[in-house]
């Protein structure tokens, strides 16, 4: 047996960022920027009213001061003329300032009598005008690699970037084995049970921004898996569900040898996910994820996860950690890590009673791991220990 870090360090060797690909602007959404971006213009790209109110010169901004009305300004829609000392213009949010204006005063802070305004004794400091740049000026850069979320989009759309060069999404092919499976929907016989860590890692991939396959589910005789290796050719990740182990019903490694799967380890010094074989096959690195319910889905925050991430260009790092209080005793853990599931809130970390790796009513109500070293002593609460949110 490995540990998680030797596994991951050898699953990391075995994949490499993915090409990038231009995509549009409305498609970048949770993509990953694969190249630094430039802004193509300045934002505002004009001093631009920050109120509604009148373009002033800064030196008539007094009170009691009246100014003669000379034009109108609203977003969209330049003034063209010059203002001078004694004169105004109308002004809406955001319009450009007009030549010769360095003043805002808000409506609020003046009365008007048809052209003529005078300012009250209300007048505040303004100056109400935002200035050309003062958001990012044009040659501004976003660096990768970085994911983008709505305010980036946002960003990238006032950059006036219509197209965004991001990382292509991993191909991921997932199988599912075992004659006892049956796809969610159909009639499982009495010895059978409904598939389904094909689809809890499904969705834990395609939120991280994989595209996943899920082919069908692979009966436990070499022929099956053989179609189902051939079904998955292509892909830029494949991951198999069960059939890892050492019973004689397990073939997946098997199969996979006879294919010339170059493995790279097989075993991991870690609780629940101990069954877990990697290498590649068919040119494409390959996971061998255990079957029980609790360990594939473990197996997939703690190695496919940041598999995923290296493929995307977001750097080979484990699955971040930090820390919190114990809120339960714990007894000591043997000697393999243990990632055992519980809840975190802001009393601190509570583990669960139960962690048999086949419940997964136990890991839909979890919102983290807590990390175990190996032969970790006895546990009290207030002791602090590393957790992984999922």
């Amino acid at each position: 047996m490995i540990s998680t870090a030797d596994a991951l360090s050898k699953l990391f060797a075995r994949v490499s960022p993915l090409t990038t690909e231009n995509v549009p602007l409305r498609h970048a959404a949770s993509r990953v920027l694969a190249q630094t971006v430039t802004a193509k213009r300045s934002q505002p790209p004009f001093a631009a009213s920050a109120m509604d109110g009148y373009a002033v010169c800064a030196a008539d901004a007094a009170i009691g001061a009246q100014l003669q009305v000379i034009g109108e300004a609203a977003a969209g829609h330049r003034y063209t003329g010059h203002v001078t000392t004694g004169e105004a213009v109308r002004i809406f949010t955001g319009a450009p300032m007009p030549a010769g204006a360095d003043r805002v005063v808000i409506q609020e802070d003046m009365t008007r009598d048809g052209d003529t305004i005078t300012i009250g004794e209300g007048l505040d400091k303004g100056p109400h005008v935002r200035a050309a740049g003062q958001d990012f000026h044009a040659g501004d850069t976003i660096t990768a690699p970085r994911l983008l979320n709505p305010s980036d989009i946002a960003l990238l759309a006032s950059m006036n970037i219509a197209k965004v060069p991001v990382t292509r999404r991993p191909n991921v092919a997932i199988i599912a084995t075992g004659d006892e499976l049956v796809q969610p929907g159909e009639a499982p016989n009495d010895a059978q049970i409904i598939a389904s860590n094909s689809y809890g890692l499904a969705a834990l991939l395609e939120a991280a921004g994989a595209q996943v396959r899920l082919l069908p589910i692979a009966k436990d005789t070499e022929a099956t898996l053989t179609v189902a290796f051939d079904l998955a050719r292509g892909s830029d990740l494949v991951i198999t569900i069960g059939g890892a182990s050492v019973g004689d019903h397990d073939l997946v490694g098997q199969v996979a040898q006879t294919r010339g799967m170059d493995r790279a380890f097989y075993k991991i010094a870690m609780r629940p996910g101990k069954p877990l074989m990697a290498g590649t096959l068919d040119g494409a690195p390959m996971i061998g994820l255990p079957g029980n319910p609790v360990s594939a889905m473990v197996c997939g925050h703690i190695f496919v996860l940041p598999v995923i991430r290296h493929m995307l260009g977001l750097g080979a790092q484990a699955a971040p950690r930090s820390t919190a209080r114990l809120c339960n005793s714990l007894p000591p853990n043997g000697p393999r890590e243990h990632y055992m599931r519980g809840r975190l809130d802001t009393d601190g970390v509570t583990v669960f009673d139960q962690q048999d790796s086949a419940l997964l009513t136990v890991l839909a109500d979890a919102n983290c791991l807590i990390v175990r070293p190996p032969l970790d002593g006895d546990r009290l609460p207030g002791d602090v220990l590393d957790v992984i949110h999922i």
